[in-house]
């Protein structure tokens, strides 16, 4: 019997085709770790407002970015399925499951059944509710159903593991960092609500230092991966800035936002910047979209002249080294 490896991302429509990007966006967004209203409110916004409102024109950002063999995200998925299978041998088997959409977790989790132990990836650096939280959830909501239950691994976060740090720069060392004015760490945000539902320690958002007093906040594991890819990387304090993009409706959200800091750093002279995005390790919709085109053509509408995006770890040697760090 061997180790079953579950690595779970977030998850993509099976086609660009509008009628799929539906699809995707209600199971998502449907989902009570993502949007934490009351059952009948979500459903009501989701259903009614939010998808009919946004499908067709997510489907055309998704066909911006769709490849010939398909998804960004579920290409490299795979391969960093084959890769780290290679990695630890016949000892373990490892499956990548989506958290919406396919292949789905419950697929994975079956195909494991039989595992002796089941380690549980989720494909995010940083703990969100969210993110990783609604990962757990539906594992515990299947295996609930098992009649045997193996031994259960959870990883939760590993926003500075130290390989995964060395994955990062590896990436920014393909740029010429010294040729930019500026660089920008761009994470997902979420809305401040869920960061202070979160916290146990009463401080967040409270106090300037709250990231200190309370580090498994996400905010905070955002910021400890920051400071430790800008000491490897031997970046001077004010030559980065640290900020959270992919906003979703009108409450307050993690500030800063992404798009006024690049709007700021135009005001103060930065002809140059470089973007790096790691609570992602793979292009996707939010790096390749919303960074490389959305805000590079703000950024050089606004009188920047250059706005490069970090690659995403996708299939990068020091990523799958740090997924193999992590399982064993």
């Amino acid at each position: 019997m061997s180790i079953g490896v579950l690595l779970v991302n977030l998850g993509t429509p099976t086609s660009s085709a509008p009628s799929d990007v539906k699809r995707y966006l209600t199971e998502f967004l449907t989902d009570g770790r993502v949007i934490d209203l009351p059952p009948l409110k979500r459903n009501l916004l989701v259903r009614g407002i939010i998808v009919p409102k946004r499908y067709k024109e997510s489907a055309k950002l998704y066909q911006s970015i769709w490849t010939k063999e398909g998804s960004p995200l579920l290409v490299y998925g795979k391969k960093v399925e084959a890769l780290l299978q290679e990695k630890l041998g016949e000892a373990y088997q490892v499956k990548l499951a989506m958290r919406y959409q396919t292949p789905s977790i419950e697929e994975g989790l079956n195909a494991l059944k039989v595992s002796k132990k089941l380690i549980i990836l989720p494909l995010f650096p940083q703990y969100a509710s969210a993110t990783t939280g609604s990962v757990h959830q539906k594992v515990f909501d299947i295996l609930s159903n098992w009649e045997v239950i193996p031994e259960v691994r959870f990883i939760d976060q590993y926003a500075s593991h130290p390989t995964l740090i060395d994955a990062f720069c590896a990436r920014g060392k393909e740029y010429d960092l010294e040729s930019y004015d500026h660089i920008v760490f761009s994470y997902h945000g979420l809305p401040e609500r869920q960061l202070r539902k979160a916290d146990q320690t009463g401080t967040c958002l409270k106090t300037t230092d709250c990231c200190q007093k309370n580090p498994r906040c996400y905010a905070a594991q955002c910021l400890a991966t920051t400071k430790a890819i800008v000491k490897r990387l031997y970046i001077s304090p004010e030559k980065w800035s640290h900020c959270f993009q992919s906003r979703l409706g009108k409450d307050p959200w993690i500030k800063p936002y992404t798009g006024p800091v690049l709007q700021s750093l135009v005001e103060k002279g930065a002809k140059r910047v470089l973007v790096f995005c790691p609570a992602f390790v793979a292009d996707c919709l939010e790096t390749l979209e919303e960074i490389g085109s959305q805000y590079r053509k703000e950024f050089t509408e606004a009188g920047g002249e250059v706005l490069d995006l970090v690659r995403g770890l996708n299939d990068h040697p020091k990523w799958i080294d740090t997924l193999e760090e992590l399982v064993r």
